[in-house]
């Protein structure tokens, strides 16, 4: 890596969630959705893409604003939100970008020649007789498409099956023709929603939204989230369209699942619902997914984990950390802000988001502003953990916070570790740094940083010296 790379992987300020990545000559590119922060709904904005050398994966590109909301025939006047997206390349070279609005459940197309230039409206998918797939009499409703190109045919795997809707029967694929819109093939169940799980290898990790696919050697992935929402699972299969077999959970936004260093029903952060998929960048394989900020569901910022698979095909969960995609721990030397921290609890543990008493990452200015996320909220109990840094030579640590707060922060490199050391912090309504001595001796660590006192604190960042 020229750069190290961390997570969030994009800016603190950029809140794109449902992240589809792909390789496309030299660069990644991610394409999502768009949230605002201190957003009031999902999806507020409309499509850009951010792209990075692949070989690079710590400096990354704004390309733009690369489809816009009014765009759609449907939508003229921007009162419906894109949904999350899906990008393939089609057989006439040409990228085809795959999206649902908020208000209809059909599937629109817009099609560009480059990755990520200006996507122009391309058309809706439709059965051969011109009715729109989703309002032909029978048709469940269509809902966060993903996509893949084999060839000449196109597969779309769509759906939506919340808790206690049998309406609503699970996962879809739906093969269309070189056109890219016309229905070869009707939609076909592949994988069971919650009220069709009961006694099947999904049940407890049902289909509930979030489908996207990719294809490894042989092997078609149908990665989704499950009715629980904070985790990523997957499921298996040689065909496109049929025999997938449940394989396992991926990731989780609250690291639920996760035993390498906690018990593994504690959750470590707040979760929420979670989107994303699977790509392979220069011979290593990751999961993008998203966090939730500002303690609401509105504000999501793309994150991403290397896995591994074994020899089966089978993905061991990836442990959430700061260092994401940067291949190897953080620089365990000098300043670090505290919107990387990829675990946040207090002493009253919850899987979800929101609560009046919780941490949580957020900025100050408004939606665009480009101002560095820090922590607030932080009230006796609270802890940030940071996982991982390569330490070599550390005998002092550092904390920036302001707030009206009085007590102390305890250093740990384990979440339940004694306190290696104490920093005192005063009341201030600017930004103050504090120091202390450590011994810490080389190694690879984390840190968790946890408040004890009264009032309430912000944590910009923490230092090592």
């Amino acid at each position: 890596m020229k750069k190290e790379a961390f997570n969030p992987y994009l800016p603190s300020w950029e809140y794109i969630p449902d992240a589809e990545p792909y390789v496309f000559g030299d660069r990644v590119y991610v394409y999502g959705s768009h949230d605002f922060y201190n957003g009031y709904a999902f999806c507020l904005g409309d499509y850009v893409c951010w792209s990075a050398l692949v070989n690079d994966l710590g400096d990354w590109r704004y390309e733009g604003v690369i489809y816009p909301k009014t765009a759609d025939p449907l939508n003229k006047e921007g009162k419906m939100c894109l949904y999350a997206p899906d990008v393939t390349i089609g057989p006439d070279g040409r990228y085809y970008l795959y999206y649902v609005l908020d208000k209809v459940s059909i599937v629109s197309v817009a099609v560009c020649d480059t990755p990520a230039g200006k996507y122009e409206f391309y058309g809706y998918v439709h059965y051969p007789d011109g009715t729109k797939l989703g309002e032909r009499e029978g048709d469940e409703p269509q809902f966060d498409p993903g996509v893949i190109t084999q060839g000449r045919d196109t597969w779309l795997y769509t759906g939506f099956c919340s808790v206690g809707d049998k309406s609503r029967s699970g996962a879809m694929a739906t093969l269309l023709g070189e056109d890219m819109l016309t229905v070869k093939e009707a939609p076909k169940i592949i994988v069971p929603g919650s009220e069709y799980a009961d006694g099947t290898q999904y049940q407890g990790h049902a289909f509930f939204e979030a489908p996207s696919i990719r294809k490894k050697g042989g092997t078609y992935y149908f990665i989704y989230s499950s009715q629980v929402m904070h985790e990523l699972c997957y499921a298996m299969s040689d065909k496109p369209d049929r025999d997938f077999k449940y394989g396992g959970v991926i990731v989780s936004n609250c690291d639920l699942g996760i035993d390498s260093y906690k018990p593994p029903q504690l959750p470590m952060a707040y979760g929420a619902n979670n989107h994303g998929s699977i790509v392979e960048i220069e011979g290593k394989w990751y999961i993008f997914y998203h966090r939730h900020t500002n303690g609401t569901w509105y504000s999501r910022q793309g994150c991403a984990e290397e896995i591994h698979f074994n020899d089966d095909g089978s993905i061991k969960q990836a442990e959430m950390t700061s260092c994401g995609l940067n291949g190897a721990p953080l620089t365990g030397k000098g300043e670090h802000p505290a919107y990387l921290a990829c675990n946040l609890f207090t002493s009253e543990p919850s899987v979800y988001v929101g609560g009046d008493n919780f941490p949580k990452i957020m900025q100050d200015g408004r939606d665009g502003d480009e101002e560095i996320g820090y922590i607030a909220n932080i009230k006796d109990s609270a802890t940030a953990g940071f996982k991982y840094f390569e330490c070599k030579g550390i005998s002092k640590i550092s904390i920036s916070t302001r707030g009206y707060a009085d007590g102390l922060f305890e250093i740990r490199t384990k979440w339940d570790g004694e306190p290696i050391a104490e920093i005192k912090i005063a009341y201030t309504n600017v930004w103050e740094t504090y120091e202390t001595d450590i011994e810490l001796p080389d190694g690879v660590y984390a840190f968790y940083l946890t408040y004890k006192g009264e009032g309430t604190a912000s944590l910009k960042s923490f230092a090592l010296h």
